[in-house]
């Protein structure tokens, strides 16, 4: 174990909480940090923040404001399709989301003596660029601009980023990370709804790893 200090990027849901339980068994100090952008399912914050507490790890919220889009306007419907269906860019793609998040975690981490920061970008989605602050061209640029820019203190670390949602539910399994505490709805309704991209994603990663879904959704379409 290493004995400096890491920051993840926790937005609550099962990649970033699986990056949490891998941050926390490679580094001998870990906290957590999730990112309030007005975003509609706000319930992720919640979910992150009850995953810290049961892991004993500190966990903060910061604010940023970002152009409106279908996740931050509950006037746009959240379309209720499969990633696979999505031609181009996602519908539910924020414009450079990921590069503010990253670059005011590294502000933060400097600050606060982190060595590296954890952020849970996977395969799937950076597939046909659907978002393309996941892809690993922007992933090597970010992590270049962020030790470039922390006089070499501060490591970006994707440990997931190689690996498609299948394969982060058997990893996060085999750690024991707390999948029905998790929360991927983009429609931050009461449970799940089981019918955006995101829901869809997981119900089916589920599937695909032959681990049982602890998740509860309002519908199932994701077969």
């Amino acid at each position: 174990m290493n004995d400096g200090s890491a920051l993840v990027l926790h937005s609550g849901g099962l990649d970033s909480t699986t990056c949490l339980y891998l941050a926390k068994s490679d580094f001998k100090n870990v906290e957590a940090m999730s990112v309030n952008y007005g975003q509609r399912h706000g319930r992720e914050i919640e979910a992150a923040k009850a995953i810290c507490d049961q892991l004993k790890v500190k966990h903060s919220v910061v604010h940023l404001t970002i152009p409106s889009s279908m996740l931050t306007d509950p006037s746009i419907a959240v379309p209720d399709i499969s990633y696979e269906e999505i031609e181009g860019i996602s519908p539910t793609y924020v414009p450079f989301r990921n590069g503010l998040m990253l670059a005011t975690m590294a502000s933060y981490a400097q600050a606060g003596g982190f060595d590296a920061i954890y952020f849970g970008a996977h395969s799937e989605d950076a597939a046909n660029w659907a978002y393309p602050d996941c892809t690993p061209e922007f992933i090597g640029a970010m992590a270049n601009a962020i030790y470039i820019g922390t006089y070499h203190k501060v490591r970006l670390i994707t440990p997931l980023q190689w690996l498609n949602k299948a394969e982060i539910v058997l990893l996060g399994e085999d750690i024991g990370v707390p999948f029905a505490m998790t929360w991927s709805c983009y429609k931050g309704e009461e449970v799940h709804c089981g019918t955006c991209p995101t829901c869809r994603s997981r119900n089916q990663a589920f599937q695909i790893a032959g681990v049982t879904d602890p998740t509860i959704y309002r519908e199932i379409e994701a077969a």
